[in-house]
């Protein structure tokens, strides 16, 4: 049989290359005559760089950007010369994960960073920007970005205001005139989420927990981002929070479509099209996918979720095997999957899951090749 394996990574455990590896390896342990076609996946969020540039065969380029706290760091990005194309990601210079969970501060951490990167690229001739959003250490609404390439900001006293989500709310008037031109300029946004910028589904509420907010906060925080965006919309007429998938990155997402003209495109629909994904799933018996965790926001953008979708476009089985199943997952069967699977196989803490992963997502994969080559060895027998 023809097995596809398509999967996004297992977050803190497996990288996605990782994760298709195992897979693939348990399926062909359990028997050698099935072929295996494995595409690590990506969905906008962290890792997006890596595996775009790995599709597209980019040079890897390096640049002196900022972390989200303003400390100098080095970050790479993919590069086509031929195409005048760049592949980047926000987490690369702003990632949530660059900062310890105890020094988090979204109240002062900004964009500036995938400003920097941009302004880069455009120096190396680049007309087509590609940044995966996802995975920020930000909430700033894409402050920082904007001031980076030429932006200006002021409170009613009209002093100059520093980019920092403590400073939404301060934001009296706006000077674009220095705002970098680019009109010459195609900039593809890719997102996993579809989250609006402001609300209880939106940046501040859904994401800023994690980011280091306390509860107590996000309503403050989410009145100043209604502030910026109020701002925002006298001087560009431009409503930020109307914008599908505004709220990624912090609201980054907004920024680049509302004041940018960024086309904002699914993360798993670039990685699907770049691996021509279809005609493979086409000639395919069974398609198997997963990521860290299933639960009902897979189907939100989430990888499973899309190679699902894609899978049952030509009536092919989809199995998704994942390290645990989450609140809703039986709701997802409506969705087209036809078998949902945990890799973790009895009670364990949190470390040893993600240590004992990669080994038990094998394991899992070596177990449902042998139940299924058992059902269709019955099949023939009858």
């Amino acid at each position: 049989m023809k097995f596809v394996v398509a999967c996004d990574s297992f977050k803190g455990c497996m990288t996605s290359q990782e994760a298709v590896q195992r897979i693939s390896k348990g399926i062909q342990n359990a028997n050698p005559n099935h072929t295996v076609a494995a595409f690590p996946m990506c969905d906008g969020g962290e890792g997006t760089m890596e595996i775009l540039c790995q599709i597209e065969k980019a040079q890897i380029t390096e640049v002196e950007t900022v972390d989200a706290y303003g400390k100098p760091v080095i970050a790479s990005y993919g590069i086509l010369p031929e195409k005048k194309k760049a592949i980047m990601e926000v987490a690369s210079c702003i990632g949530l994960s660059m900062t310890e969970k105890k020094r988090r501060n979204p109240m002062i951490a900004n964009s500036r960073g995938i400003g920097k990167m941009i302004k880069d690229a455009l120096k190396k001739g680049c007309t087509t920007i590609v940044i995966g959003l996802g995975g920020t250490a930000t909430n700033d609404g894409g402050m920082g970005l904007l001031q980076e390439l030429g932006l200006r900001f002021y409170d009613k006293e009209n002093k100059s205001l520093i980019c920092g989500a403590y400073s939404l709310g301060k934001i009296h008037h706006i000077d674009a005139s220095r705002l970098i031109d680019l009109d010459h300029v195609q900039i593809l946004a890719a997102a996993d989420v579809r989250n609006p910028l402001l609300g209880p589904k939106g940046a501040t509420f859904t994401f800023g927990r994690q980011k280091g907010l306390f509860p107590s906060q996000l309503t403050m925080v989410d009145h100043w981002m209604r502030r910026y965006r109020d701002v925002m919309q006298k001087t560009f007429g431009v409503d930020l929070d109307a914008i599908p998938g505004g709220g990624a990155a912090g609201g980054i997402g907004a920024v680049l479509v509302g004041i940018l003209h960024a086309q904002m495109q699914s993360g798993i629909t670039m990685c699907m099209e770049g691996y021509q994904l279809e005609k493979v799933i086409q000639e395919a018996d069974i398609v198997m996918t997963g990521e860290g965790q299933t639960d009902l926001q897979t189907r939100y953008g989430k990888v499973p979720f899309g190679v699902a979708q894609l899978a049952k476009k030509y009536h092919k089985p989809v199995l998704c095997l994942s390290g645990a199943l989450g609140l809703g997952y039986q709701e997802l069967y409506q969705d087209g999957f036809d078998g949902l699977y945990a890799s973790a196989d009895r009670a364990m803490d949190f470390m040893t899951a993600l240590k004992n992963g990669p080994e038990k997502l094998e394991n899992l994969a070596f177990s449902i090749t042998r139940t299924i080559d058992a059902i269709v060895r019955m099949e023939d027998d009858q």
